[in-house]
This record gives C-alpha cells, structure tokens and sequence, in this order.
C-alpha cells in the first residue's frame, strides 16, 4: 500500500479548482495551504487531499464537483482492477491456457524433456502450485503498473564505473615467431556444448604452442545430452581460424596420410580426461604428453574438458588463449546472418550499430543499418537474460524449488539416469540440506526470483526481454509471473519465421550460438547463476570489446537468498533498496584474480591494456 498512496499524495500536492463554466482546471498550488502530511500514507485521504484540500478553494457546482468525484473513483477503479489482473495471471500460473507463450510450445529441447519424463512415468501434467513469493510478486506486481511511465534509475542501462573504459583489448599484439609445429600432431575431440567446446578449442591451441606441435582442426564428441551432430567447420570459419592464427601455431585440415590409419588407442596415443587431472598444469603436459609426441608422432585427447589451468601459464600464451576466444573463432555466414537479423529485431529495426555488432556478425552489421536514420528516433534498448534453469540444472543442484513431493521424485528418478554418481554420493556422504544450499547461494535463481530481481532494480513494465534457450524446467506455469510482469519477453523463436530458423533447428549449438550473439550484444545483460559457461563466456567477451559501456548484472546469489527468505515481512522499498545494492556490489571492475579464467575475465595485461 506505500507505493499506492504514494501516488496519491502526488495528486494532493497542488490543489484544483474548477471553472464554474464548463468544469475545467485551474492549478492553484501557489496559493493553496500545504495538505496535511497524515494524508500521504492513505490513498483514501490521498483522494480527499485532492477534492478538499485547499482551504482557499473556491465553492463549487454540485454537479462539477461530483462530476470530479466519480472521474478519481473511475480511475481508481482502474488501477486495482489492473493490479487485479496481473496478480490473477500469476497465481492461475499452472493452466496453460492463461499464458500464450507459443515459442515454448514448439520448441524441440522442451519437447524431448516432457517425452523423457513421460518415459519415466511422469506425463501427466503438473498441478497447478500455490506461486513462491506470491507477497513480493504481489507487490511487485503493483509497482511496475504503478510506475509505467515512471523514470528508471539513471545508472541501469550503463556500466556504472569510468574506470572500466581505461581497459583496452589488446590480445592481438604478438611477440614471437611461429611454431614450426615439428613435435607431432595433436587431434582433439572436444566434448559438451558449444560453450565447453569453445573453451576447449582455445585450450588446445595454447597446448600445441606449449609443446611446439601442430594442431588438426578440432573436432566436436557428439553428445546424448546435446544431440548436435555439428562439426566445427558447421559453427566457425575454418579458413579463418587457420589464417588468424599462422602467426601463432601450424594447423592442417587433416592428419598425414601415413598416420591416418594408425589404431591411436593401441599405441598409447588416445589420452582421455581420465588420464589429465582437472586443470592440469603446462608442466604435466612436457612432462607426460611431449613424450608420446617423440615417440608416435601423434596425440588424440579425447574429450578435453576444462584440462588446462588457468595459472601458472607463459604470458605470451595466456595471451594465445585470448586472442583465439576473441578474434580467431568468427562464427560462419549462416549465423551471422541471422544472429544480425535478430538484433535488429531486438532494437525494432532503429538504425543503430553497438561497439560489439561487427565483431559478432562480421560484414552482416552493415544490413542493421539499411534505410534512413531519423533524428528522432528513439533508442530501442533491450536486456538479454540467460535463465538458467533447465531440468540438468536442476537436478544437478540439489535445491527445492517449491514443487514438493511430486518435484523431489521427478528431479530424483531424472539423477537416476543422468548422474548416477551423484545419486550413488548422496547414498554414502551426508550432503549440505536444501535450504543451506539456498543459504550459501549455490541454487540458481527461480524464475520467481529472477523477475523480482529486475523489478526491484528498475527495469520497467515495457522493458524488451530477450530470453537466451527456451527449455526451462516447468515450462510455460513456471515463466507466467516472468511473462506476466514482463509482457515484452521474446525468444529467437518467436521473433524468426519458421522458415527462417528451420535451417538451425535439431542443431543445438547452432542456435545456442544464434543466443550468444543477441546476449553479448544487448544494451545490458542478466544472469542467474555466474558459474554458467554460457554466461561467463558473453560477460567476457562484453567486458573485452565493450569499451566499459556493456552493463552486466551478476547477482551475488548469497546474498539475495538473505533477502528472499524476508518474503512475508519485507516490504518492497526496502526490498528495492537491498537487491540494488547487492547486485551494485558485483560490478566493481578489477584485474583477473589468480587462478580464474581469462575468458571470463580478460582485464588482464595477458589480454587487455589498462590505459
């Protein structure tokens, strides 16, 4: 009820009168007697603040003044009746029918989750649930309707600190020769999704400079969890990657003839992520990998996941690592074409180029530009969120997430088949309780929380969203209260044609790239759990090329947990007021600390020049 009365003590600071003419208004604030403050806080009293509160006010006709009267109750009306209908939309959450969220619905990833479960006995429809935080929700609910044409906080679209912008790229400098690559070829089948890929590919290539080896173009481990048959050649440039990086290491298309049909496992070439320790130092690889090199010629690492450490490493190929993440892995033509037409879409086709755009979608950035640029157009910001909440997240974390019993054997019999390690640990180890989980903010951010985090920290009922993925666990009930208070929320799949994304469809990595480039390339970007490769990933590469002007909202989630358990007693200003300064707190710009990822954090003198 604060922010309610609040806007009607906002009527009752200048007093109206009216003409006994033809009943319009005359403004009479400078000779009127200030209201009594007691009115602020009820918004009835606000209402006869606004009829009766000038003692100087002239007599009015009957007819005028209850004309006056039942305008205010109509409007009034309006108001509750809107609120009315948000709340509704939220706590009705569980009928699909109340949420037209059509991108959902035909989304293939969402569709083999839900044919999954029915394989596990689990078909049937969720039951509506009463909705987490309804009181919050509520109150932010009455916010956002109250604030429509409210002016949002003046550091939300920006990065909020000057010093960022002394940070330059600079990973492109080189200081040494090439590699002549005589030591043996490395082959390397990257595991996971693109973004694990990616990450691995840019790994390699530093291993073969550390080992003077030439490198075969990376190849991509299908993955029963992804199901993308795509090649590296089908994501990035080949020609590209090759050329960028001559300077740096040799790399061929294919192995030598005569070592192609060696059997790699049986001479002791096949090197597994079993056999390299996680985050394995520069010295295990001279130590145990150099020598099979002397000795076959060759070295496959199969899988490759995250086996390179970030510290201790040479500077100049720490350096190495950043400039292949971000210059030599361009994306190919076809994605760029459409992760173009995508953000111009997103900027509701306002002539306009951001400083990532020609690093993202190469020569298609010029097709954002076609038509003439009106001075007076509007700027058409937008803020891509990475909800990160699919069902292997999930099940993963080993949070509650309001669904009860029903929840908590669904989540259990999918562990069963996806992370029978876990399952097996959780049988042998007594493991920290859901709500410490929650506590110490290792729990990703419902989509309940998510929304309440924007609405606290500005972000208007009009803000366009775009959604990165679509496949979130609970599906079209679980995003209602996002989609409700947020009406403007798209996905590339609702914002293509079915004709022009069916070439990227059963192609995951393919449209988790089409996601990459409209999220590195939104005016601000939202997390809702920093330890994603996806999101560390496009907060790198907008803190590399964005010249201290991309924002990027990384919510402290331990602290937010402290916030969230004050549901049913906090009220919502002060709610504002915590979650701002939480998630202000995580924007401070500061060097790469020792042993993080260069990716991640490129304000570094490996990578970026502080000027």
């Amino acid at each position: 009820m604060t922010s309610r009365s609040n806007s009607f003590s906002n009527f009752s600071e200048s007093s109206y009168e009216y003409d006994d003419k033809d009943c319009s208004t005359v403004t009479t604030s400078d000779r009127d007697e200030p209201l009594n403050p007691g009115h602020r806080n009820n918004s009835f009293n606000g209402l006869l603040g606004f009829t009766f509160g000038s003692k100087k006010m002239r007599k009015k006709k009957p007819f005028c003044q209850e004309k006056a009267i039942v305008g205010l109750a109509l409007l009034v009306i309006g108001f509750v009746g809107m609120n009315w209908w948000m709340l509704s939309r939220i706590q009705n959450s569980g009928r699909a029918s109340q949420v037209e969220f059509r991108f959902l619905e035909d989304n293939s990833s969402t569709l083999s989750i839900r044919e999954e479960l029915l394989r596990l006995g689990l078909g049937e429809e969720r039951k509506p649930q009463k909705t987490i935080y309804a009181r919050l929700l509520a109150k932010a609910a009455h916010s956002l309707a109250e604030g429509q044409k409210k002016s949002e906080p003046k550091d939300l679209w920006a990065e909020p600190y000057f010093v960022a912008s002394s940070w330059k790229p600079c990973a492109e400098q080189r200081q040494w020769l090439p590699s002549e690559g005589k030591n043996g070829y490395i082959i390397v089948t990257a595991n996971g999704g693109i973004n694990q890929q990616r990450v691995a590919v840019c790994n390699i290539v530093a291993i073969a400079r550390l080992l003077d080896a030439t490198l075969v173009l990376p190849k991509f481990l299908y993955s029963s969890v992804w199901k993308d048959v795509s090649q590296f050649g089908e994501i990035y440039q080949e020609e590209h990657f090759i050329d960028y990086l001559k300077p740096d290491i040799r790399i061929v298309r294919e192995l030598p003839q005569e070592l192609q049909s060696l059997d790699l496992e049986a001479i002791g070439s096949l090197v597994t992520d079993a056999d390299v320790v996680k985050e394995a130092k520069p010295g295990f690889y001279k130590k145990y990998i150099l020598p099979i090199l002397h000795k076959n010629g060759v070295v496959h690492f199969l899988g490759f996941g995250n086996r390179l450490a970030s510290d201790p490493l040479p500077p100049q190929v720490q350096r190495l690592r950043c400039r292949c993440n971000f210059h030599a892995l361009k994306f190919v033509p076809k994605i760029e074409e459409t992760g173009a037409l995508l953000i111009r879409r997103m900027r509701q086709n306002v002539t306009r180029l951001g400083p990532l755009d020609r690093h993202l979608v190469g020569p298609f950035s010029k097709s954002m530009l076609k038509g003439e640029h009106n001075r007076g157009e509007k700027v058409a910001r937008y803020l891509a969120l990475h909800l990160r909440f699919e069902i292997d997240m999930v099940a993963h974390s080993l949070c509650e997430y309001g669904g009860g019993e029903e929840e908590r054997n669904e989540l259990e019999l999918y562990r069963e088949i996806h992370f029978p390690a876990l399952v097996e640990l959780k049988k042998t180890t007594k493991l920290p309780s859901p709500a410490t989980l929650k506590a110490e903010g290792l729990c990703p951010l419902m989509p309940e929380e998510t929304v309440l985090m924007l609405a606290a920290l500005g972000f208007n009922r009009q803000t366009r969203i775009y959604l990165a993925g679509a496949h979130i666990y609970g599906g079209k009930s679980r995003l209602a209260s996002l989609t409700t208070l947020y009406p403007n929320l798209v996905t590339k799949e609702s914002l293509l044609s079915s004709s022009e994304i069916e070439p990227f469809m059963n192609f995951s990595s393919q449209l988790a790239a089409l996601d990459f480039i409209v999220c590195t390339a939104a005016d601000v970007f939202a997390m809702t759990d920093s330890g994603s490769q996806f999101s560390s990933l496009v907060s790198g590469f907008r803190v590399y090329f964005g010249g201290g002007k991309m924002a990027t909202i990384r919510p402290n989630k331990r602290r937010l947990a402290d916030i969230f358990v004050k549901n049913n007693t906090i009220d919502w200003r002060t709610f504002e007021q915590r979650v701002r300064k939480a998630v202000r707190q995580t924007k401070r710009v500061f060097s790469r600390p020792v042993g993080r990822s260069v990716y991640r954090y490129p304000r570094c003198k490996e990578c970026m020049c502080n000027t």
